[in-house]
């Protein structure tokens, strides 16, 4: 509860900051959960207006960014993306998110200005603050045995569209718990404890409710698991069931 109330007071802080001297101040990147929190105090912040943004269309570590109603200049997120690839690929590990997290942040680097990170084959793509990328080029140098060489991406059009796994299956309803257990090839009730505990979030709002109907394209993320989308009903099988498609993130 101290960690939330720091973290509210910081928001909070942010917010003033931008109403008062009339510019913009940014938040870290944010988990679900932080911006969960600061979605249920947006109305308690008023003169100041509340965008969100990752890097990349549907990021899941997002800034939050606080400016005036009436801003008269233009802005831009303190966000940079770089790519880390190998130096010699045919040579390359199978490298995983984790792997490319871990070395980052065994830099001493912490997690807050960290956004999301990428990764197709063994190649990365790492999105942080401004204020850190030159020294995540100079010093990230290996991925686990892997050298690696890294550079700035400065053309939103070579940021890779996110992997995704097809998953079909059927339920009996479009029920949250239904749809997390399929996405996770688990049962129902295995979820439910995840819902329940505050782990699930859907387009990044927290559900709590077992029985929430998500609708066609909500982006369902489960802490610990992944995330998904739902893309909605195709048919009705013979006995009443719903059979439905998701596309889970790689």
């Amino acid at each position: 509860m101290e960690k939330d109330e720091f973290f509210i007071k910081r928001i909070r802080e942010l917010a003033n900051l931008s109403y008062q001297r009339d510019i913009v101040t940014f938040s870290d990147f944010l988990n679900l959960n932080e911006q969960n929190i600061i979605n249920d105090r947006k109305n308690q912040m008023p003169g100041v207006v509340m965008e969100c943004f990752g890097g990349y269309e549907q990021a899941e570590r997002q800034m939050v960014a606080f400016h005036p109603d009436a801003l008269l200049f233009p802005w831009k997120y303190p966000i940079k993306c770089l790519k880390a690839e190998p130096l010699a690929a045919k040579f390359s590990e199978d490298l995983t998110h984790r792997d490319f997290l871990g070395a980052v942040l065994n830099l001493g680097i912490e997690r807050a200005v960290i956004g999301d990170i990428l990764v197709q084959k063994h190649t990365a793509w790492i999105f942080c603050h401004e204020k850190i990328a030159d020294y995540i080029i100079e010093n990230l140098t290996r991925v686990r045995h892997t050298t690696m060489k890294l550079s700035m991406v400065d053309n939103p059009e070579h940021i890779p569209e996110p992997e995704f796994q097809e998953i079909n299956g059927t339920c009996a309803s479009v029920r949250l718990d239904a749809l997390i257990g399929l996405a996770f090839q688990t049962s129902r009730n295995s979820m439910v404890p995840f819902i329940e505990g505050g782990q699930v979030f859907v387009n990044g709002k927290l559900i709590t409710s077992n029985g929430y109907e998500p609708k066609d394209g909500d982006i369902i993320s489960v802490r610990g698991k992944g995330r998904f989308r739902y893309e909605g009903v195709s048919r009705q099988t013979k006995k009443g069931r719903n059979s439905v498609k998701l596309l889970r993130y790689q």
